[in-house]
């Protein structure tokens, strides 16, 4: 058992793998430089441009290791880069990817014991197959949580599809972190007006962390697995704004299950963790209102162009995220 550390643990934090590259067959991932010199990251048919993954805390653990040392981070969790969640490529590709990324990550890590954890890839357009890798990153590679897209592989996250998967997850004793991924590699779409303004990371994420939230509060995921333990990035979007509404909707639609409407919306959703990644100090008031300060976890997006890296909370709050990360993290 890990010893738990006296400073910040940060739970939100990717990673990209040079050993990796190629590993998901003609999708790549594919890190160079363009003509101009610009570097660029190619995930299927779509290309990053712009994004300096080599030598940047994404790529060079020392680079890392330093910045989280500048930061006062003690421990962090290392998760896939959402460009890569490759939800939607053939069966035998996306187990090979999540093969390769998981066996480099835990190597990774595991040069960094006392530092870095990791959190496993899965092949979810075959949950049999996902299964399968959940068991082998947690027991035979020492992962320490899964993570997930907020539709993986097109589903939402309270198909019943999914359901195996859960149980597994609660079975190996881990958390599920669920993260959305960029528009870019899925297309364009439905909404054309989030090609604005990066709305699709500024208000794309959010949009799709709360139906994350609604999923599963409203579709009974946490009702029909109360051992499994999800923690939803970014503070969960909006639903802590929308909190009242949900309430609202849960004891007047018709739609509210009767385990759903007995209990109330609050009791469902303190059943979920929340990363702190809210930019906002009223923000993360609102969160720890709604979602209470036992469920909240530091994260930052660490290296990111948003990075929360040096925003841990002081005083009474910062060390129940820390106490809340160990205990998540089972440390």
């Amino acid at each position: 058992m890990s010893e738990v550390p006296t400073g910040t643990i940060d739970v939100h934090a990717h990673a990209v793998l040079a050993s990796s590259e190629g590993a998901a067959g003609a999708a790549g991932p594919e890190l160079g430089t363009s003509q101009d010199g610009r570097p660029f990251y190619r995930v299927g048919d779509y290309v990053l441009h712009g994004v300096r993954y080599a030598g940047s805390p994404f790529m060079d653990v020392d680079v890392r290791l330093a910045a989280m040392d500048d930061a006062g981070i003690a421990r962090q969790l290392l998760s896939p880069n959402p460009l890569t969640y490759f939800g939607s490529l053939p069966v035998a590709d996306g187990v090979a990817f999540a093969r390769s990324y998981n066996d480099g990550l835990a190597e990774l890590v595991g040069r960094h014991p006392d530092r870095l954890l990791a959190c496993a890839q899965l092949p979810v357009q075959d949950v049999g197959a996902a299964v399968a890798e959940a068991r082998r990153a947690v027991r035979d590679l020492g992962m320490a949580g899964i993570y997930l897209d907020t539709d993986p592989a097109g589903r939402t996250l309270d198909d019943p599809a999914l359901d195996p998967l859960y149980e597994t997850i609660v079975e190996l004793d881990v958390p599920l972190f669920v993260h959305p991924s960029p528009l870019g590699p899925d297309g364009p779409p439905g909404d054309v007006r989030l090609r604005r303004f990066d709305l699709d990371l500024l208000l794309g994420f959010a949009y799709d962390e709360t139906l994350a939230v609604a999923a599963l509060v409203f579709g009974g995921v946490l009702e029909r697995h109360p051992g499994l333990d999800v923690c939803v990035s970014h503070g969960g979007g909006a639903a802590a704004f929308l909190s009242g509404r949900f309430a609202a909707a849960v004891e007047k639609r018709p739609w509210a299950s009767q385990a759903l409407r007995a209990n109330g919306f609050e009791h469902w959703y303190r059943r979920i963790w929340f990363d702190t990644h809210v930019h906002d100090a009223r923000s993360l008031e609102l969160l720890v209102a709604h979602a209470g300060a036992d469920r909240l976890v530091f994260g930052t997006n660490f290296a990111g162009w948003d990075s929360g890296a040096h925003d841990a909370p002081a005083g009474d709050l910062g060390a129940a995220l820390t106490a809340n990360a160990a205990r998540l993290l089972r440390l």
